[in-house]
């Protein structure tokens, strides 16, 4: 029997209802495991969300018969890795198939913080538009622009080739400079100071982790030219909320596009005050297709570890 926490889109679910016995949670807002717990008998096989915590807690608490647990995702931040390990289930996530979604998505948010998209649509709604002029609300172009990857993994590669569309030259921070072919032509850069030194848009594409955890903090932030602009659909925790909103309202970085979120759904109400802010509710890989294919990945690998 499969178990699925969550509401998936109906191509998803017809197809697990055609290959398994599927139990449907529909859970919604905060994770409670204990409601978990209580839907598992002749459970095998979880498809769960980044919404929902797998900690060493819950996991010693897992029935025998749970083979395997599939998450809605790429980053497996929510499950603990290794306490599923020690009882023997096997972890399956969702690569490759959002690449585009997000890398389309970070796009969007480069646009609109730079051309002030967000402020523009509150203006018309509360029916507040002078009429256009010469400087009426006056944003920046993109066109060979610098943008600076921090991490240029699979979606950061996606963007790379979305922005040189645009004329944008690309640079990069990751943790391993890439093969020319994977490179193409991009500049890498061995230190934050050098590469952040050198960018007008920073996009944070990054995994979650240790190693990133609150990696823009102030003093990287100090190391950005005035007026550069940042956006986030990596993982929330790249950023250090107090000291972006401090660079925000100073102005020493123009303006911010973000998708995702330190505490989600519970955002840093410091960013709600600030229209230099576009703020988008982690919806990078939010398409149609891509969420089908997330779907259709994470129960491909339910089946692979099912049949052994």
């Amino acid at each position: 029997m499969l178990l699925i926490t969550r509401k998936t889109p109906p191509a998803v679910a017809t197809r697990a209802a055609r290959e398994h016995e599927v139990r449907q949670l529909d859970l919604e807002g905060v994770f409670d495991p204990a409601v978990l717990l209580e839907n598992l008998t002749g459970v095998n096989a979880i498809l769960c969300t980044p919404a929902d915590k797998f900690d060493a807690v819950l996991i010693a608490q897992l029935p025998a018969s749970i083979k395997v647990i599939a998450t809605y995702s790429v980053g497996q931040e929510h499950i603990d890795l290794a306490a599923a390990a020690a009882r023997g289930i096997e972890i399956c996530n969702t690569p490759d198939v959002l690449n585009t979604a997000t890398a389309e998505l970070a796009l969007t948010l480069m646009l609109m913080a730079a051309r002030r998209a967000g402020e523009g649509e509150r203006l018309l709604r509360a029916g507040k538009w002078p009429g256009i002029s010469p400087t009426f609300h006056l944003g920046h172009g993109v066109a060979g622009k610098v943008l600076g990857i921090f991490g240029m993994g699979r979606i950061g590669r996606e963007l790379a080739g979305m922005a040189r569309g645009l004329g944008m030259a690309i640079h990069y921070r990751n943790r391993n400079r890439l093969p020319p072919e994977l490179e193409l032509g991009a500049h890498y850069h061995e230190d934050d100071a050098s590469f952040l030194g050198a960018i007008d848009f920073l996009s944070i594409n990054a995994p979650g982790g240790a190693d990133t955890m609150y990696w823009l903090n102030a003093g990287r932030i100090g190391m950005l030219k005035p007026g550069a602009v940042v956006v986030n659909t990596g993982r929330g925790s790249a950023v250090d909320d107090d000291a972006l909103i401090a660079a925000l309202r100073s102005g020493h970085v123009l303006a911010a596009g973000l998708d995702v979120y330190n505490n989600e759904p519970n955002l840093h109400p410091g960013y709600l005050e600030l229209e230099n802010a576009v703020l988008l509710p982690h919806i990078g890989s939010a398409t149609v297709e891509a969420r089908d294919a997330m779907g259709f990945l994470a129960l491909d690998g339910i089946k692979r570890v099912l049949r052994g």
